[in-house]
């Protein structure tokens, strides 16, 4: 079999994703447990800065200028940062990127200084691509290292190791090492139209693709099928990969892709209070924010807007 790579679509889809322009070098297996320690040392070390499900950024001095993303070790120390329990995300062009917990209440930060949800930073100004990346490989780690204090072989306590890239627990010798859920996303396509759904969290109005975990031995494809079926009764045939967007709610990674319908009869499960069928004029509606029920699909840098916008608008 030949793989004509020359077919494959420029800019690549799943670099056009929020979350996904990560230039860090990680070396998580280049580590020892004097990496940390040698990181924050380095005079070029900087840190990202977080509060619980939150980043942390310096607000700007006067409208048009950047706000304060990075900082010193020492700057994060002031700021209450416990950089014995920092994370070691990588080195950025031969410096060390840290992520660092806040010991304080967002409130004792003052006005200086503003905290975002993962969400809102997405949609900010405040962070390029590629501080949009570490944030959210930080938060995931982050969400990592809270769920996993404790061994779950034997119950004891578990440490940070090799710059918090694993844990390890000195009852058993257990290591524990982060993990990722893979997530499928997908377009169902019927022809010249699409299939939309709507959870009751969804802001007014909104229709979106359909997704699910991926279960345990189960293939991507088989993972597209069964969600697909699950939610809206409809029946999918071949599937065919699209894109992937890291995503920290909180350590996800979703696989966008396709999926041919072979039914038709929508039969909505309780997971979703609408699903329909829509046309392509619709979709280019909603994407434009013209349909004349008012109806939107999700933003730019969403993965599901890559989906949507891929089908509609090619």
């Amino acid at each position: 079999m030949s793989i004509d790579f020359d077919s494959l679509p420029l800019p690549e889809p799943s670099s056009l994703t929020g979350f996904a322009g990560n230039s860090i070098v990680r070396d998580s297996e280049k580590r020892s447990e004097t990496s940390l320690a040698e990181a924050a040392a380095d005079p070029a070390c900087r840190c990202y800065l977080f509060l619980p499900g939150k980043a942390v950024f310096g607000k700007a001095a006067a409208e048009g200028e950047t706000a304060q993303i990075l900082y010193t070790v020492s700057e994060a120390k002031k700021l209450g940062g416990k950089l014995d329990q920092a994370i070691l995300l990588g080195h950025e062009d031969g410096a060390p990127r840290l992520a660092v917990r806040l010991g304080v209440e967002a409130e004792a930060l003052g006005e200086a200084y503003e905290a975002l949800d993962f969400r809102s930073v997405l949609y900010a100004k405040q962070a390029n691509e590629g501080d949009l990346a570490a944030i959210a490989q930080a938060g995931s780690m982050m969400h990592w290292h809270t769920m996993n204090r404790f061994c779950g072989k034997c119950g004891h306590e578990s440490q940070p190791a090799i710059g918090g890239y694993r844990r390890d627990c000195l009852n058993c010798g257990s290591q524990i090492f982060p993990r990722t859920d893979p997530v499928v996303i997908m377009l169902t396509i019927d022809g010249d139209k699409c299939l939309l759904g709507r959870s009751p969290h969804f802001p007014p109005d909104w229709f979106s693709t359909l997704a699910g975990f991926v279960e345990p031995g189960e293939t991507i494809e088989d993972a597209v099928r069964r969600e697909t079926f699950e939610e809206s009764g409809i029946r999918i045939g071949r599937v065919r990969y699209h894109a992937s967007q890291p995503w920290p709610f909180p350590h996800s990674l979703m696989i966008g892709a396709f999926g041919e319908a072979v039914s038709h009869e929508i039969k909505v499960d309780d997971e979703l209070e609408d699903c329909r069928w829509f046309t392509r004029e619709e979709v280019r509606q909603m994407i434009a924010g013209e349909h004349p029920e008012g109806l939107r699909c999700p933003p730019r840098k969403a993965i599901a807007y890559s989906l949507v916008s891929a089908w509609a608008l090619d």
